[in-house]
């Protein structure tokens, strides 16, 4: 068997923004005996679809290795299913735009030199960081800069919190614990500044809610030693965390006379005060240049404020069933005073327990559950990633109240007026952070 003088790994990733859409990859090299980053490299491609820019981000990280060495062995990690079944030669490559790319990749380096590995997303941080990057730099009618990058940052952040996790369950003897913790020390010593944290909404904390789970409490002093606490007493960044900036819609005729108007009843447009909102919802988040991706509630008045943000940032609008707002059944459309002097006794119950649900209508309850599997479903999509929700009250007000682990009352106990926007983070080992409340500063 042929031994090689040199061993690198290759991570690669591709991403496109509506599928065919806006489209970049990334790549990295990694010295597989240091885990020392070689190079980088991604690059803005303009539309295609992921699969072929996955294919992209392949060719470019084995082209890489190969310029640093020719005669090293490769071991490909991607996320891709898709592209390491092809490549191994296990699945077949019928798509005539993949056939090319795959041939191409194939030629690099000889077969018997190079290995394909696949990995969860999680894993594979550092390439789909580049491949943001450079569908960002692309949408501002630019190329991706390697001066301008932060994902080896982001990469030695996600190293950093595995280790210290890792020093928190030894597997060893008990000296062992000392020694993994001594290991995380020093990772965690190249931490960057809560500040570099990329999707950070201005004016909050980054990072807050990421930690490190201490699972057994004969470890929690190695624990402690290896992972200091950061900001608000968090241990290490898990990286980019799946950010959702939560949109209220913009005002209906319905609003101002604080009329319930949920999902059962009609289904009112946006007024002119409400276009007006939208307008400068979307001219900040044009400013702001974060968001990535925009999922709507189906009802009319979202879907026409999700639009007229659309239309700025160039992006497509997904409808999401379980954005919508709680179905408000024999209240659709009356005054918190006209049900409070028809159905008191209903009112009272609905106001004492998330189990009520009003006459014909939906629970806080059902609600929740509905909520809940939605934002599971996004947040595993869309890992890493700044998405826009544009939903309504009760929607919002549910998953800022999840993400503070806060009792079903708290929903009572928030104001959250027509377009204005909360943001919550989530983290890649369950935690979630809100990063803001009911900011109408866009408004003004």
């Amino acid at each position: 068997m042929r031994e090689f003088a040199r061993e690198f790994i290759v991570e690669a990733d591709g991403g496109s923004r509506g599928n065919p859409g806006p489209a970049g990859y990334g790549s990295v090299v990694i010295d597989a005996a240091t885990g020392e980053t070689l190079r980088e490299v991604a690059q803005y491609i303009g539309v295609a679809t992921n699969n072929v820019a996955e294919y992209k981000g392949l060719v470019a990280g084995l082209k890489a290795a190969h310029e640093l060495d020719p005669d090293a062995s490769v071991r490909v990690r991607m996320d891709s299913k898709l592209v390491v079944e092809q490549m191994s030669g296990r699945w077949k490559i019928k798509h005539p735009d993949m056939k090319p790319l795959a041939a191409e990749a194939a030629r690099v380096f000889p077969p018997s030199q190079v290995t394909y590995e696949w990995i969860p997303r999680e894993q594979n941080k550092h390439a789909d960081r580049l491949a943001n990057e450079a569908m960002d730099a692309g949408k501002r009618g630019e190329q991706w800069s390697a001066a301008d990058s932060t994902a080896e940052l982001d990469a030695r952040d996600a190293r950093a919190a595995r280790a210290a996790r890792q020093a928190s369950e030894p597997s060893g003897p008990p000296g062992d614990a000392a020694a993994g913790a001594a290991k995380a020390r020093a990772a965690l010593a190249e931490r960057r500044t809560p500040e570099a944290v990329p999707e950070a909404i201005p004016g909050t904390v980054p990072g807050a809610g990421a930690g490190a789970d201490v699972r057994a409490a004969g470890n929690v002093a190695a624990a402690q030693a290896a992972a200091p606490p950061v900001g608000w007493a968090v241990p290490a960044d898990l990286g980019a965390p799946a950010t959702f900036v939560l949109l209220r819609h913009g005002e209906t005729a319905l609003t101002p006379q604080k009329r319930f108007s949920g999902s059962g009843g009609t289904d009112p447009s946006l007024s002119e005060v409400g276009r007006k909102q939208a307008e400068r919802a979307a001219a900040a988040f044009a400013a702001r240049g974060t968001i990535q991706a925009i999922v709507s509630s189906p009802l009319k008045r979202c879907q026409e404020t999700a639009q007229a943000v659309a239309a700025r940032l160039g992006l497509d609008v997904r409808v999401e069933d379980g954005l919508r707002e709680t179905d408000f059944g024999a209240w659709e459309g009356l005054t918190f005073g006209e049900v409070r002097a028809g159905q008191p006794d209903e009112l009272n119950a609905w106001l004492a327990s998330p189990d009520a649900a009003p006459p014909g209508g939906e629970s806080f309850a059902e609600v929740a559950r509905r909520v809940s599997a939605t934002r599971e479903r996004l947040v595993s999509e869309y890992a890493g990633r700044t998405v826009l929700l544009v939903t309504h009250v009760t929607p919002i007000k549910t998953l800022v109240r999840l993400a503070l682990g806060a009792p079903p009352e708290s929903l009572f106990r928030m104001e959250l007026s027509a377009a204005s926007v909360s943001a919550v983070a989530y983290y890649g080992d369950g935690n979630a952070s809100l990063r803001l409340l009911n900011d109408t500063s866009h408004l003004r």
